[in-house]
């Protein structure tokens, strides 16, 4: 079976083992000299002047959330075919989440549902650059700025996708991140981090991912708790992050390649192979999914679903408030379908998911 992602395949070369032995052997293992190197190295490499790194990307969404001054009652924008994660925390800092639609072709938050939105007086808004496809997201930054509105990323799919020069994480007011080991950028275990240019924004970040600590025992911010990147998954992530341009270039050429084979084919293709598209996740659409799908499966090609159920429509928040009908992201939740993407994933493996898609439709 052709594997989604393989982490092994994905990891081929890299020295992980010296990187973690040098932890072992520096008996420094919790906020120590490799997480303060990753977080000097990831802030150069997206382009701000502060990284903190945290245990994971929905506390890095949640933070950031606190940080811009979100609490109980506000709204905050977000879209609503995101997996529920920027829901999740939304919900955590006591917000409501204020769902908008799609734009048809990226699926990501439509700038003109935005401003409809707007007139809500949300308190921040989540941008997510699904897929590994930066959202125009210049257009939403800047319909958001004239509101007086926060701007947050989610770039837990999007490590490395650029627009003339600038990466995502560099356009909001806050970039999150998540390094989940499927991710473009993956730890051994989980981790995140946000980056950012304003440092009162990270210095409270930082309080808050050690208990709301100014200094040691002394709590200066309320809602703080643990959310420490721990130094071995530091080191990987060092280890990794110099290979992180050439491993998202394997992933765009899978992906061309794929467009390339599909072109004459009744499916929905990613609609950009270009910088603007990290390549996280190759989804395209297709009407007949399950079908669709288990006539890959009987040809050892594993497929996903991200993600089938919007989330305006989970069972255990009934209710949501929403602008609009969400007609886009309700038809692309019953449509979307992940195919193998990832670095290493062999030249022979994509020549059979390409026969595996073609033989289907030609049945």
């Amino acid at each position: 079976m052709i594997p989604l992602f393989s982490a092994s395949q994905a990891n081929v070369g890299l020295d992980l083992e010296s990187a973690l032995m040098r932890v072992v052997q520096s008996n420094w293992y919790v906020l120590g000299g490799e997480v303060s190197a990753f977080e000097r190295e990831f802030a150069a490499y997206i382009g701000t002047p502060e990284c903190v790194s945290l245990a994971n990307g929905t506390d890095a969404l949640e933070l950031a959330l606190r940080a811009v001054g979100v609490s109980a009652d506000d709204r905050v924008v977000c879209v609503a075919n995101a997996g529920f994660y920027g829901s999740t925390a939304i919900h955590a800092v006591g917000a409501t989440p204020l769902y908008v639609d799609v734009e048809e072709r990226s699926l990501n938050m439509a700038p003109a549902a935005l401003a409809e939105a707007l007139q809500h007086k949300p308190k921040a808004i989540i941008v997510t650059h699904l897929y590994g496809q930066l959202a125009d997201i210049e257009a939403l930054a800047e319909l958001a700025r004239e509101a007086g509105v926060a701007v947050i990323e989610d770039c837990a799919q999007a490590h490395g996708a650029a627009l003339r020069g600038r990466r995502a994480g560099s356009f909001g007011d806050v970039g999150c991140f998540s390094f989940y080991p499927t991710k473009n950028l993956g730890a051994l275990g989980d981790g995140g981090a946000v980056v950012c240019r304003d440092r009162e924004i990270a210095q409270s970040v930082r309080m808050l991912r050690q208990y709301g600590w100014s200094t040691k025992y002394q709590v200066s911010v309320p809602h703080g708790r643990n959310s420490r990147l721990d130094e071995m998954q530091a080191a990987v992530l060092r280890t990794k992050l110099p290979r992180l341009d050439a491993s998202n270039d394997q992933r765009r050429n899978i992906a061309a390649r794929y467009n390339a084979a599909f072109v004459d084919l009744p499916l929905t293709l990613p609609p950009s192979t270009g910088e603007a598209y990290a390549g996280h996740l190759y989804v395209v659409r297709v009407d007949a999914r399950e079908a669709f799908r288990e006539h890959l499966r009987s040809h050892d090609v594993a497929t996903d679903v991200h993600y089938p159920v919007p989330d305006h429509l989970q069972a255990a928040y009934p209710g949501a408030q929403r602008v609009g009908t969400l007609a886009f992201t309700e038809r692309a939740c019953r449509t979307v379908v992940s195919l193998p993407c990832f670095p290493g994933l062999p030249d022979g493996d994509v020549a059979q998911v390409i026969h595996a898609v073609r033989s289907f439709f030609a049945r």
